[in-house]
């Protein structure tokens, strides 16, 4: 049967046909529809978000360890959090198979950086799949499993955003019946101790050299022959060759590490020109290099960023790709508008940032949709690095400046919170910090699309579990001060974060209110009485896409899209001459 999948879509679609009995992960764009899809769509499999990423891999490798196949699933900063049990587990080695997808993020679309964790697969010594489109993606992630368990190995699949959320025409097959194997005690295989540890480790390079030669041979790699100028690549990549330069000679690595050597130098001796065309670091034309050949590659193609098949094109066969069609390298920065990401309509979160630009204080962010709060007009966030680093760069900037006492903020989600906000908040209390920590408690994982987390009381299928309380947590560790806020009732929260700012010891505030998406307020919309507007446009303060300036009479005035109102009343709230009110339902 024929479908049209996206490339997460195909992977789920993948894990159920290899017969794989568990998944977990933690969402990140762009690998969130993975588990989704595998939770929606697959009850064959047993699938859940986990707190985080490590925790998502060990309780993976456990299921390995107990004998079934079980993916785990995240984007590529979720792979650095997952790091320190994945280069152990290289040296364990699997029971059952197991496959770590790291969805990678080129461009930035929705990340902190654009790291190319290609570099995993080598460092941690384990074998790298890279599917090019949807139906690459069932057979390798069906490959990949195979391949774990004929070597003993966890293997990477790592994809890209465009892979992830692209659509292409694939070929569903049946569900392999793949029975639990036999778990069997083996100290030294899964104990790392440094004795075992170290015999281990001769496993590993062993078996890198046995993966070695079996890349040699795998179909997923392939020379498709053309002209004399030849091309390396691999995911996609090879797409944008295959449209941009159609007669070049390609090399297409679909299992890129181990590097299949032979048939590299095989293949650039049959070429006149050798070129590699890649993503982000010079992955593959450092290992070609290393060979003893000379490719060109980043001397050609960007090191940030992604590539087009357009650059492509003009970069090797010195042609345009679509003559006369504007692209965008064409325009120049000041032709087109800026779009920037804004908060929502509605979104709490903005009346804490209103608050604490106000009040002038020193933010410390961490990671989700409440990072919007550095940009204008709200302006309120002074560092942010990486999921709950928040809490303990405020730690140390207070302890290294005692001039910032006082002044110090933290604001975190509490998915971020629950995520790797609890070790943080731990050295803070540990170490007699006294900032102010508040948690942004919006009841979901908002960011990448209201998935369920320890705090929302349903699990990834929306079955009923415990629910977190962050304000638990918080006493339970041992922070005696703590608050609960409304974040839309700027008078009380404003006064709420002065005590506290003010307070001789830490503290925790809970700003509770649902995300306006995923619960928004009911009827509830605002307007402006254009004869009360003064124009001050003290509203637009805000950062609202619901408020937009208007001409009256020669004035510039506030004004109020009702069908963005998210029924907030923060706009009212600042509105110093009573311009702005609820309607009234007729």
């Amino acid at each position: 049967m024929k479908a049209l999948l996206t490339g997460n879509a195909a992977i789920a679609r993948g894990a159920f046909e290899a017969g794989v009995s568990f998944a977990a992960g933690y969402p990140g764009t762009p690998s969130t529809e993975i588990l989704e899809t595998i939770g929606r769509l697959y009850p064959q499999i047993e699938a859940r978000w986990s707190p985080n990423e490590k925790v998502a891999l060990e309780v993976g490798i456990g299921a390995s360890l107990a004998g079934v196949r079980a993916l785990v699933a995240m984007k590529h900063v979720g792979l650095n959090v997952a790091a320190d049990p994945l280069f152990t587990f290289s040296y364990t080695g699997v029971n059952g198979g197991l496959l770590i997808v790291s969805a990678d993020d080129p461009g930035l679309h929705s990340s902190q950086n654009e790291q190319d964790n290609r570099n995993y697969a080598r460092s941690a010594k384990v074998p790298l799949l890279e599917p090019s489109d949807s139906m690459e993606a069932i057979e390798m992630t069906v490959y990949a499993f195979r391949l774990s368990e004929e070597f003993d190995t966890p293997v990477l699949l790592r994809t890209t955003t465009r892979i992830n959320h692209t659509k292409t025409i694939v070929t569903l097959k049946e569900r392999q019946d793949i029975a639990c194997r036999e778990y069997r005690r083996n100290t030294p295989k899964n104990v790392m101790i440094p004795a075992y540890g170290r015999l281990r480790h001769q496993f590993v390079e062993e078996r890198m050299r046995r993966l070695q030669e079996a890349s040699e041979n795998t179909p997923l790699n392939r020379v498709e022959k053309g002209n004399s100028i030849g091309i390396i690549t691999s995911g996609i990549t090879y797409q944008y060759v295959r449209e941009a330069v159609p007669d070049a000679s390609v090399l297409k690595l679909g299992m890129p590490y181990p590097l299949p050597a032979a048939l590299v130098r095989e293949f650039a001796a049959g070429v006149e020109e050798l070129y590699v065309v890649e993503e982000l670091d010079p992955f593959l034309e450092d290992a070609v290099k290393a060979l003893g050949l000379n490719p060109r590659g980043k001397e050609l193609f960007p090191l940030t960023g992604e590539i087009t098949p357009a650059m492509i094109a003009e970069k090797i066969s010195g042609k345009k790709l679509f003559p006369g069609v504007a692209l965008p390298g064409d325009y120049k920065e000041e032709e087109i508008p800026p779009r920037p990401p804004v908060l929502c309509p509605g979104c709490a979160h903005r009346g804490v940032f209103y608050t604490l630009k106000k009040l002038d204080l020193i933010v410390s962010g961490d990671i989700g949709c409440y990072t919007l709060g550095c940009l204008p007009p709200l302006e309120s966030i002074d560092s942010c690095v990486c999921m709950g680093a928040s809490i303990g760069i405020a730690v140390g900037m207070e302890r290294a400046n005692p001039l910032l006492k006082g002044r110090i903020v933290v604001v975190i989600g509490d998915s971020t919170f629950f995520h790797s906000g609890l070790t943080g908040l731990l050295e803070a209390i540990y170490n007699r910090s006294t900032i102010t920590v508040i948690i942004l408690d919006n009841r979901i994982t908002a960011m990448t699309g209201h998935q369920e987390h320890p705090g929302t009381g349903k699990t990834l299928r929306g079955e009923k579990t415990v629910s977190v309380d962050p304000l638990a947590v918080a006493k339970g560790m041992g922070v005696k001060r703590l608050r609960v806020a409304e974040p839309l009732d700027l008078q009380s929260f404003t006064q709420v974060l002065k005590e506290e700012l003010t307070a001789p010891e830490l503290s925790v505030i809970v700003a509770r209110h649902p995300c306006a998406l995923h619960k928004p307020t009911a009827g509830q919309r605002y307007y402006v009485r254009i004869d009360k507007c003064s124009g001050c446009l003290l509203c637009l303060r805000l950062g609202c896409p619901a408020l937009y300036v208007q001409e009256e009479e020669g004035k510039q005035k506030a004004s109020i899209d009702k069908n963005l109102c998210g029924g907030c009343s923060l706009c009212s709230q600042v509105c110093r001459q009573g311009a702005i009110m609820e309607e009234v339902a007729e």
